[in-house]
């Protein structure tokens, strides 16, 4: 018997995955453009039950401040997915987003002193 025989093995395919363009519609760019990580969201009122699983799921996560990082995290999808959903739920009225304040120049040359003492 020779070793070359070819193989009768068939990939395992996980039935729960679901490819990311499924769950975005084909889009790949969100509405909004100036979500970042840090970028804050939080629901405007309860989820709405027409909401798909994913759209809900985001809606329920962010009952409290909480970042676009964190909210892929949470939901378990990738954060360019993530971004795609959260501005949709922005331009449905069920998310409102805050941008954090940027750190003034003075205080980030500071803390790059500091990291450099290290």
């Amino acid at each position: 018997m020779s070793g070359s025989q070819p193989r009768d093995v068939s990939p395992v395919e996980d039935a729960d995955f679901v490819r990311p363009f499924i769950i975005t519609g084909g889009r790949a760019e969100p509405l909004q453009a100036d979500l970042r990580l840090e970028t804050l969201v939080v629901a405007v009122g309860a989820p709405d039950e027409t909401l798909a699983f994913e759209r809900r799921h985001i809606v329920a996560v962010c009952e409290r401040p909480t970042t676009v990082a964190e909210v892929a995290d949470r939901v378990g999808v990738p954060l360019g997915v993530a971004k795609v959903l959260i501005s949709d739920l922005v331009v449905a009225g069920q998310l409102a987003c805050r941008h954090p304040a940027e750190l003034p120049l003075q205080l980030l040359e500071r803390i790059r002193d500091h990291v450099r003492a290290l």
